[in-house]
């Protein structure tokens, strides 16, 4: 049996099994994050949506709300209802006619809206002024409702249904008296209608919608069942009549109500299935091609050792010298217990020969790789320039081609001459800078000055466009509002040097820091710097390795807080003087 197995064990069969077993995991990994990407990218859409929808229907029931509240503030300040109850409060009871005619102001008011009932008024003595019963104030609601208008202090306060009438809704307000310091002068009670704040109805979706109070009390629903496990619910799904809901609440500060919205997850998530049969067929269907490339993909590499096997097999009658076996693949070891006829013979071969070939082959593998030529970057770019120009995108086509002459710039063949003059180092500067101003709009600036005479002097290449890039990501970038980058060249007072400097307005360093910086680069500890410091460290090494050092090309940096920061160095006019490069 084991031989049978070790039959299998081949180099071929274990790249393809190594290739297969990857293929799967890819694929599964693939797979299940773009579902679950989808599910949630859906599933957060819809919730916003509902959420929206929540906000709008609540603004709908908190403007019902404030029209009862409106209402009944009116009828509260009312002159009629004002005199009769400080009457009542004064111990001169009103009359059956007063009462009426205070029925009539009641029924007058009651016009201006559609879902009131019925107004009931009671004086602080329990006795009730209209309707024209003699129904007490403490046998219609119960005490708590009458204490917590007390303390709402003339604010309406929502009770629920109505004990003697379910069908109703009933809420409260203190009627205070206005010639007695707002004292209490008795409880206006008002009666809604049901359908008042109903504003649900059924659908086929089996989209549900419950409003409740603050005590989780119903006020409108079009959910037959029991509300309690909604209600109580923490998370955002519940499960209904073996369904999965999306619960979206939407609480009222206004009227401290809460309005419920479930909405079926099938709903929420149609599609989601065509989605999960595309992601298993397109991952059968990659299966599948992977699986043949994988063969012929073994195949391919195994072959050239089957091959080198069986002619390391001819030399087996010369003298060789024994090579300890390993254990691997058949065709290793095959390949091993060959070599090891054939080693005694040929040690010297390897040890001048093949050593000679690897050195030759990593030679020309360096020598190809340092022919790799950037230009193909530059003919996409240039492809992408009339692309856009023909489209009429005329800012982005001239963006595109201040990139391609950016690049052009930066990475250039290393037999080309690492000096640049100072203009083409600041137009190259200049273009960078365009670009940055896609990032930062019109709150950036830039000015460049540098006297015609001195744009043909040489400096190393990209000697000053760092520090600029500094100044624009730490200067401009940190600052709130506009800023610019000044870049000036002029002469040194030093004979024969000039003076180069990059300032900027933006919030400027500390002592401490421009302090530290300075200490790093005369110690040349580039490698400790972070940020602002990387850049302002490389251009100080080129200017150690490019020119003499002495005080005068060291790069010096004064600045100040919220006021902004100014880099400056000097080169020489005369370049040969100081360049070591050549020699």
């Amino acid at each position: 049996m084991r031989l049978n197995l070790a039959r299998y064990n081949t180099l071929r069969n274990q790249i393809l099994l190594v290739f297969l077993s990857v293929m799967i995991l890819v694929l599964c990994f693939v797979g299940i994050m773009t579902y679950n990407l989808v599910f949630n990218l859906l599933h957060n859409n819809a919730e916003k949506q509902i959420q929206q929808t929540s906000i709008e229907a609540m603004g709908r029931i908190e403007s019902l709300y404030q029209q009862v509240d409106t209402l009944t503030k009116q009828i509260a300040t009312d002159s009629y209802v004002q005199k009769l109850l400080l009457n009542e409060k004064l111990g001169k009871l009103a009359t059956f006619n007063e009462r009426q005619a205070l029925m009539q102001t009641g029924n007058k008011f009651q016009v201006f809206s559609n879902g009131i009932s019925a107004f009931e008024l009671f004086s602080t003595k329990d006795r009730r002024l209209i309707p024209l019963d003699e129904v007490g104030l403490f046998n219609r609601v119960e005490h708590k409702w009458i204490d917590a208008a007390n303390k709402a202090r003339g604010k309406l306060v929502w009770i629920g249904k109505d004990p003697k009438e379910p069908g109703h809704y009933l809420a409260i307000r203190r009627v205070s008296l206005i010639e007695r310091a707002f004292s209490n002068g008795g409880y206006l009670i008002v009666q809604i209608d049901p359908y008042y704040f109903d504003f649900t109805e059924a659908n086929q979706n089996q989209e549900y919608t419950i409003l409740v109070d603050k005590q989780n009390q119903p006020i409108t629903s079009n959910y037959k069942g029991n509300i309690d496990k909604i209600v109580s619910e923490k998370g955002t799904t519940t499960e209904i009549d073996g369904s999965d809901y999306m619960i979206v609440k939407q609480t009222s500060e206004i009227t401290g109500w809460t309005m419920y919205f479930l909405t079926p997850l099938s709903t929420v998530m149609k599609g989601i299935t065509v989605l999960r049969s595309a992601i298993i067929l397109s991952g059968a269907f990659g299966f599948f091609i992977f699986a043949i490339s994988s063969i012929l993909l073994s195949t391919m590499i195994t072959r050239p050792i089957l091959k080198l096997t069986k002619t390391m097999k001819r030399g087996r009658d010369g003298q060789l010298t024994i090579n300890p076996e390993i254990s691997s693949t058949v065709e290793i070891n095959e390949l091993n217990t060959t070599y090891n006829q054939l080693v005694e013979n040929t040690n010297h071969l390897i040890q001048v020969v093949y050593e000679k070939e690897i050195l030759k082959s990593h030679a020309e593998l360096k020598a190809l790789q340092s022919q790799i030529n950037p230009h193909f970057l530059f003919n996409t770019l240039d492809a992408l320039y009339w692309s856009l120009d023909e489209k009429g995108e005329e800012e982005l086509a001239d963006s595109v081609i201040a990139m391609s002459e950016l690049f052009r710039y930066t990475i250039s063949s290393h037999k080309q001459d690492e000096w640049v003059t100072l203009k083409q180092e600041i137009e190259h500067i200049e273009m960078y800078m365009q670009l940055m101003k896609m990032r930062f709009g019109e709150r950036f600036t830039w000015s460049v000055t540098i006297p015609l005479e001195y744009e043909l002097v040489k400096i190393p290449k990209l000697l000053i466009q760092p520090i600029v890039e500094n100044a624009i990501l730490h200067g401009v970038g940190n600052k709130v509002g506009e800023g610019f980058v000044h870049i000036i060249v002029e002469p040194s007072t030093k004979q024969g040097n000039l003076l180069i400097s990059v300032r900027d307005n933006g919030p400027g360093m500390e002592k401490e820091a421009i302090d530290k910086i300075h200490n790093l680069l005369e110690t040349g500890k580039v490698y400790s710097m972070r940020g602002n410091g990387m850049a302002i460290a490389n251009v100080n090494k080129r200017l150690q390795l490019y020119y003499k050092q002495n005080e005068t090309n060291q790069i010096n940096i004064t600045s100040e807080e919220n006021k902004g920061t100014c880099f400056t160095f000097e080169v020489p006019i005369d370049r040969d003087r100081f360049d070591f490069t050549d020699s």
